[in-house]
């Protein structure tokens, strides 16, 4: 880790800011939000903002870049700005457009990080969750080395400066890995990752390839019934990382929060709350909060690989 600016160097040579803003919000939620949130997020001090094509939310997102580079606030070499590739987008022939379709939305010139969203493909299109008439998802074949060769191109192009992965396990990562001819591993995988679901064992592999891991979830995720399991507990509430929490006198948040960077893992932070966005940039990096390693070991006891997300 770079501890001046903390920042973590990604095999490419690149860097990438330990924290992160996440910009999802649930679909009760008016896009537009995404741009207060995101010019308040960078006003702060968040560098390393995540977004997506299926957030549906890039151009806002782009708008709030846009506003404080021209206030002066940042410049376009501060922002590390996260984009993906979306699962109805996988073939090869369609990546580098989608990219650029994004690239358009956000009014950019080009991403820092660029990252197959999912391993699982779905049926090409303009939906984000193609259906049949009985509601359920058409599914796509796809070798996903030939989508990587795809995003190798998107470098090369310089439409993006880095290209990695998110919801892979080891064995898809092996793929990757193990493809003949490959240019560029991947710079990271960003997975869903908390106390409940700690990956260490994936974090052990990715660290042995020097893969950054990004979590992605990391308070527990948002109650939402489309994508979350509602039967599992409020990790927030855990009476263990509440203990901790109150010792040092900080939120459960920012405890679940620091557990990952201690771990040398990228944690993505989500909220559109002003209050709590400003909390979690000043008790992480800011004014880091000082907890001894051995503190927070209790907190990988926790690990009972319980995930909110329910991917596709």
């Amino acid at each position: 880790m770079d501890p001046k600016y903390q920042r973590v160097k990604l095999n490419d040579g690149h860097f990438i800011p330990i924290l992160g803003f996440g910009t999802y919000a649930p679909e009760e939620v008016p896009k537009r939000e995404a741009l207060e949130v995101t010019k308040f997020a960078i006003e702060v001090g968040f560098r390393h903002i995540d977004c997506a094509h299926a957030y549906k939310n890039e151009e806002y997102v782009g708008q709030a870049i846009r506003s404080k580079i021209a206030d002066g606030t940042v410049k376009r070499e501060d922002i590390f700005y996260t984009s993906k590739l979306w699962t109805t987008c996988l073939q090869p022939e369609l990546v580098q457009s989608a990219l650029e379709k994004s690239l358009k939305s956000l009014q950019l010139d080009y991403v820092d990080l660029y990252l197959i969203h999912t391993p699982v493909a779905l049926k090409p299109g303009e939906e984000i969750l193609p259906t049949d008439e009985d509601g359920k998802l058409i599914f796509d074949f796809v070798d996903l080395c030939h989508t990587w060769e795809a995003l190798e191109k998107c470098k090369d192009a310089g439409l993006t400066k880095s290209i990695g992965v998110s919801n892979f396990n080891h064995k898809q990562l092996e793929k990757i890995l193990n493809k003949p001819g490959l240019k560029y591993k991947p710079v990271c995988n960003q997975v869903e990752c908390h106390p409940y679901l700690n990956q260490s064992k994936l974090l052990e592999f990715c660290k042995s390839h020097d893969i950054v891991l990004v979590a992605y979830g990391a308070l527990g995720a948002q109650r939402l019934s489309q994508w979350i399991n509602p039967n599992h507990p409020h990790l927030l509430e855990d009476p263990v990382l509440c203990a901790i929490a109150k010792k040092h006198k900080q939120t459960p948040a920012l405890v679940a929060l620091r557990y990952q960077v201690q771990r040398g893992v990228v944690v993505l932070a989500k909220s559109f709350n002003k209050k709590r966005i400003k909390e979690n940039i000043q008790g992480t990096i800011v004014v880091p909060l000082a907890i001894a390693v051995r503190k927070l070991t209790p907190i990988s006891r926790f690990n009972a690989e319980m995930s909110y997300v329910c991917l596709l």
